[in-house]
């Protein structure tokens, strides 16, 4: 009955299958910055920085695990190093490319809540541990999305900086080490959304906009919104953006995307946008969502799939491998910091 009422309502309906689980994290993190690479000893999911247990401006850090894909147990790594005062950070992106990672940016939580977006670039060797220290980000972002293209480029799309969100597209060069603008992000702009690529087509997809009022400071809410941008293979710096209609209508903070397959998937998240301590704007506990996404690009269409197992929110990013999308660490029910890594898998 499900299955007819999907399909009548132009939806592909799909279930989980069994998903070899993978080990616990060494402790708790939330927030965590995430990447798969890919070297000659092997494959690793790679978990940089973000929030422990107590939730609290003490309980940011730096930290690095590293996974190798077959192996039973998560090591230590160097931590990230950074620029700023505050090593600890939060909402940093990472991105795999070949045998090495790519870490941006994040932001740093002070004593006083004053909070600081960090310009910091870095690439990760894993099977060295060490770290390279890239050109600053023109403008420092956290809560940003970061995508790899082509093993050539990577782009940060929209994000926070400091005071308010930019609508920025900023083009890291891998080979040449610098930094360019490409097209504007044509979205409000946004920080806490998600996004994932294929080839040169790109989904971004909801965050928290900031919302100016008459008598009271500034506040910020949930939009519900997706944009689908195709990059120009001739000048990466070129982004071709058009509006896509939304899966649900409904927004959702910090989900865990990635792409699955060649297909482009959106998982968890919450509807009620939060701050670091997964509080809400609006003063309620944020709930997470088991909720499953997966844009079609054949048809230019979403489908919604079977709900995960688990509900999660506050993430950075969804890893894959062997077909198989997992979210590392992250904040599940009743506000609980995850050690857990867990897994989802389709069948398309």
């Amino acid at each position: 009955m499900i299955r007819m009422l999907c399909a009548a309502m132009g939806l592909a309906l799909c279930g989980p299958l069994f998903a070899a689980e993978l080990p616990a994290l060494p402790e708790p993190v939330s927030n965590n910055a995430v990447a798969k690479v890919d070297t000659d000893q092997g494959s690793y999911f790679l978990s940089f920085m973000g929030l422990g247990a107590g939730k609290t401006h003490l309980d940011i850090h730096n930290k690095v695990w590293a996974l190798k894909l077959g192996s039973n147990a998560w090591h230590t790594k160097a931590p990230v190093p950074a620029s700023t005062q505050l090593s600890g950070r939060l909402a940093a992106t990472a991105v795999g490319v070949g045998k090495y990672a790519y870490v941006f940016g994040g932001y740093t939580v002070a004593g006083d809540n004053t909070e600081l977006s960090v310009p910091d670039a870095y690439r990760y060797d894993v099977e060295k541990d060490q770290y390279q220290r890239l050109a600053n980000m023109p403008v420092p972002v956290d809560d940003s999305v970061a995508l790899n293209y082509n093993d050539q480029y990577i782009y940060l799309i929209s994000g926070w900086h400091n005071d308010g969100n930019v609508n920025l597209v900023q083009v890291y060069d891998i080979a040449k080490d610098s930094w360019s603008q490409a097209s504007p992000f044509l979205g409000d702009a946004v920080f806490g959304h998600a996004g994932a690529i294929k080839d040169n087509l790109m989904i971004i997809c909801d965050g928290v906009k900031t919302v100016a009022f008459a008598d009271k400071h500034r506040g910020f809410a949930a939009k519900a919104q997706c944009l689908k941008g195709v990059i120009d293979p001739q000048d990466p710096r070129e982004i071709s953006w058009h509006s896509l209609a939304h899966p649900t209508g409904k927004a959702h903070y910090r989900m865990a995307a990635g792409t699955i397959n060649g297909n482009l998937v959106f998982i968890g998240g919450s509807p009620n946008p939060y701050n670091y301590n997964g509080i809400g704007y609006n003063g309620k506990p944020s709930s997470p969502s088991s909720q499953v996404w997966r844009f079609d690009i054949p048809s230019n269409r979403w489908q919604r799939m079977e709900h995960a197992e688990k509900a999660t929110m506050d993430h950075r990013g969804l890893l894959a491998h062997e077909g198989t999308a997992y979210r590392i660490g992250g904040i599940g029910e009743k506000q609980k910091v995850l050690d857990q890594i867990t897994p989802y898998r389709f069948k398309f």
